[in-house]
């Protein structure tokens, strides 16, 4: 393949031309296996598109890496990371604006945590043809400010002391929310699990979600203002944030 813009030949499919500083992929689909995992580059939209077009026109190619998992106590830890970063390192040889993933989901994690481009899971069965569907949709503005900057309101006591700020703050840490408003504490529930726990809700019309946080009998609903625009985009910032959530230890089967 050869560069958009200078016509340089590119090592791999969708590579950043270093000869004209010049993006050649604007996504990157990452499918992670237990023993592998597959990138799909996606180019940019053409401008001129007939009726007849076809989508999958817009898969620049593949990348393969692999591995040989490893259950060792010690040494399985650092195959993942491993095999994360050569995973992240070939994201970065894109530089592209977002990146989707799907699959297992320890490799997943470590290479979102590896990265610092805007990351979303998409449906496992075909991750592909689920970005390739949501070609065309505006993307959402990311909110560069601090996550202690975006919690505001009345009322600043959070049930889960440490642990319901931690859980505030991974929430608020998303690139696409802009503020975190605590509600009142309602301690007048019924439940018996000890342990935070935290879900986000449904988004409303603007594309704003509650973050629920549960500990015992008491419940806090937390408003959270993201930068969609309307129900359908704030319901995938919202499977997002419960998957945040989730990998902190807060999800509703988690304890902490």
């Amino acid at each position: 393949m050869n560069c958009r813009r200078c016509g340089s030949p590119l090592r791999k499919p969708g590579d950043y031309c270093l000869a004209c500083d010049t993006a050649n992929c604007e996504s990157v689909v990452v499918d992670f296996d237990e023993d592998r995992a597959t990138l799909t580059m996606i180019d940019f939209e053409p401008e001129h598109a007939g009726d007849d077009f076809d989508p999958a026109s817009l898969v620049l190619g593949e990348t393969t890496v692999t591995t040989v998992p490893d259950d060792g106590e010690q040494t399985a830890p650092v195959q993942l990371r491993n095999f994360a970063g050569r995973v992240a390192d070939e994201v970065r040889r894109k530089r592209p604006e977002t990146v989707y993933a799907a699959g297992e989901r320890a490799p997943l994690r470590e290479a979102r945590a590896q990265l610092h481009y805007e990351f979303y899971r998409v449906p496992d069965d075909d991750p592909v043809g689920a970005v390739l569907a949501r070609r065309g949709d505006p993307g959402l503005a990311v909110v560069e400010t601090a996550p202690e900057e975006k919690i505001g309101g009345s009322h600043s006591t959070l049930i889960g002391e440490r642990a319901g700020m931690k859980a505030i703050l991974a929430a608020a840490e998303h690139p696409h929310v802009k503020k975190v408003i605590p509600g009142p504490i309602d301690a007048g529930g019924s439940g018996s699990r000890t342990g935070l726990r935290a879900k986000v809700t449904r988004a409303d019309e603007h594309g704003n979600v509650r973050l629920l946080l549960r500990d015992g009998s008491s419940v806090q609903e937390n408003r959270v203002v993201t930068t969609a625009g309307d129900r359908e985009t704030g319901e995938r910032v919202r499977d997002d944030l419960n998957e945040v959530l989730g990998e902190a230890g807060f999800g509703e089967d988690g304890e902490r």
